[in-house]
């Protein structure tokens, strides 16, 4: 068996819409409920069922990444090519590279990762952002992982949700409100 059997089709705008209002949810209670840091992950099977859910734990261990993780241990690598990983934040490089190692086929994220360095504020210790997005990390494998993202629609409220969580410790880094 190969470790790329072929995907599913391409996931339509309205399932890539209510996959990431479900992880806009998540994100939601993982910051309210929990405490965390506002970012979620989901993976989602080839017929379209939400397999696996994460929340961002920390600055090292990224819901992105901490799923990848987790799901190479539950699924095999051939059968996550054929699934999606969808995410409220574009995946930084750690977590691009985690996703790509784990075989996940296919990345779908509502917001950029330009953004979220501009909401985050400038020296932020919970939230060194790098100028890498995900496709180039992904660009510069051996795998053809596809990438559908900023999402309109979702991308303004995942910012909005975002924002309301980091204003205050941007507040705190100088004032760049």
């Amino acid at each position: 068996m190969t470790v790329f059997p072929p995907r599913p089709a391409s996931p339509t705008v309205a399932q890539q819409t209510n996959h990431l209002d479900a992880c806009l949810a998540l994100q939601n209670t993982g910051v309210n409920e929990h405490s965390k840091r506002p970012f979620a992950a989901l993976l989602v099977g080839p017929n379209d069922e939400i397999l696996l859910t994460h929340l961002s734990i920390s600055h090292i261990e990224h819901a992105e990444s901490s799923l990848a993780l987790l799901a190479s241990k539950h699924y095999s690598s051939a059968y996550l090519w054929t699934c999606t990983l969808y995410s409220t934040w574009e995946p930084c490089a750690m977590c691009a590279g985690t996703i790509y190692w784990a075989n996940i086929g296919r990345v779908v994220y509502a917001a950029e990762e330009e953004v979220l360095k501009r909401i985050t504020g400038e020296g932020n210790e919970e939230n060194f952002t790098m100028s890498l997005g995900c496709r180039e990390v992904f660009g510069k494998g051996q795998k053809d992982v596809k990438v559908y993202g900023p999402v309109d629609g979702v991308r303004e409220r995942v910012i909005e949700e975002s924002d309301r969580f980091w204003k205050p410790i941007r507040g705190g880094l100088g004032g760049q409100n």
